[in-house]
């Protein structure tokens, strides 16, 4: 899709553009489906044991740091894609610091997750 100069783009059309980013990742990448797929069971764990809404936030803040990291992960990706068909080492570089953001983010996410479930699991016990 051309794009007119990033000042001449309506607040609509950013949105539109966003969003277009957000489904393009959704529809390309394995790891940011097996992400939306965690985010629908820790959802639905999350009202089973009726979170508090503190720990809401911090679930949905790990969520969208994950899925947002995933969505940088994916345009550096295509960014060095898009200069380079051969391998050099600082594209190497590039994608591999941009998918250890997304593992870092995951895992910190992992470990928010069992702070706030096994709160919440005693205080349902």
């Amino acid at each position: 899709m051309n794009r007119p100069p990033q000042s001449k783009v309506t607040l609509i059309q950013a949105f539109r553009y966003a969003f277009c980013g957000i489904g393009t990742c959704i529809a390309g990448q394995r790891n940011m489906k097996i992400h939306l797929a965690a985010t629908v069971v820790v959802v639905v764990a999350g009202f089973a044991c009726q979170l508090q809404p503190l720990e809401w936030c911090a679930v949905v803040l790990c969520i969208g740091m994950v899925c947002a990291l995933e969505c940088v992960n994916t345009a550096v990706e295509a960014a060095v894609d898009l200069t380079t068909d051969e391998y050099h080492p600082l594209a190497k570089v590039a994608k591999d610091c941009a998918a250890g953001a997304v593992l870092i983010a995951a895992m910190a996410s992992v470990v928010v997750g069992l702070i706030v479930f096994i709160g919440a699991l005693l205080r349902i016990v």
